[in-house]
């Protein structure tokens, strides 16, 4: 049986799930992505290949292994695109949630099934159907979970809107003693540059009480504001809008003083090594062209 842990996104990390780029299939239409940053790369022909990043997310597994972390990788599914594992399920606790996703990509679930099978039945929790939610926009953080929503009357038809208030609500019933907090997110289905596509797109909790966060992600400037005001601004690292283009926020920690970053965060990576932290350095830009980065590519299922 796997005991999962996950109390915040920085205690030291003991097991994950990393996804695959083994076999993603074709470059997808204009119709079939999610995200206007494919789009993008798919207008242009420089949308990624496959071998690319399974080699960007091999060096992501080595520093992995080099911390003595468990990694699960999904089973690869021919022609289909299994990076993305945040986005599947996610843990709070010693609960998984399944995430209710974008629905032609539920086979993506079972293919983490062997890892999903292995963790007690009264801890796997399966949403309903009216809440949606991905593992982007939700971040456990000791007393409080953050989650990223739109709530726009357009929300239908806004392909870059993965969670709402209905997922903010079934999430605090699973957890009552924690306090949930929402954040409205920028979105644009259109304008990669205007949108958060997740919460961890605009703002990531590091250790040693410091912050990543992208302004222009929040569309209620009071809310950016609270979370200045919760770590501190003396704490946070404000990155400008290319940098959340390019996936600032979007590292990921092993441990407290211990981050894997991509290798060409000039500006953040500095920064990071000023204030204390181990920077791993690796090449992930071919990840990003699909709109996500290093948080977007793991799912953690225990931390000390």
């Amino acid at each position: 049986m796997l005991k999962l842990n996950i109390k915040n996104e920085v205690s030291r990390l003991r097991t994950v799930i990393l996804g695959t780029a083994e076999s993603s299939g074709p470059v997808p239409s204009i119709a079939d992505c999610y995200d206007p940053k494919s789009i993008e790369h798919v207008l242009a022909g420089t949308y990624p290949k496959d071998a690319d990043m399974v080699r960007e997310m091999d060096a992501v597994s080595t520093i992995l292994k080099k911390y003595g972390v468990e990694v699960f990788r999904p089973k690869v599914i021919e022609d289909c695109n299994q990076i993305f594992s945040r986005d599947i399920a996610f843990v709070i606790e010693d609960k998984i949630i399944r995430a209710n996703i974008l629905p032609n990509r539920g086979r993506e679930i079972e293919a983490i099934r062997y890892v999903w099978n292995q963790v007690d039945r009264k801890n796997r929790i399966v949403l309903p159907d009216e809440c949606h939610v991905e593992g982007g926009d939700v971040m456990p953080w000791n007393d409080y979970i953050f989650m990223g929503i739109y709530t726009g009357e357009d929300y239908p038809k806004c392909i870059t809107a993965r969670t709402n208030m209905d997922a903010v609500t079934a999430i605090q019933g699973l957890f009552p003693n924690k306090i949930v907090k929402a954040f409205e997110l920028r979105k644009s289905n259109t304008n990669a540059k205007e949108n958060a596509l997740h919460l961890d797109c605009c703002f990531q909790p590091l250790g040693k009480g410091k912050a990543i966060i992208h302004k222009n992600g929040f569309l209620i400037e009071a809310e950016y504001n609270w979370l200045v005001n919760f770590f501190g601004k003396e704490n946070i690292f404000e990155i400008n809008k290319e940098e959340m283009y390019n996936m600032n926020c979007n590292i990921f920690s092993i441990s407290e003083d211990t981050v894997i970053s991509e290798q060409s965060f000039t500006r953040l990576n500095a920064w990071l090594r000023k204030n204390g932290f181990v920077v791993e350095e690796v090449p992930y830009s071919e990840i990003g062209k699909q709109g996500g980065l290093l948080r977007c590519t793991t799912m953690p299922l225990v931390r000390d």
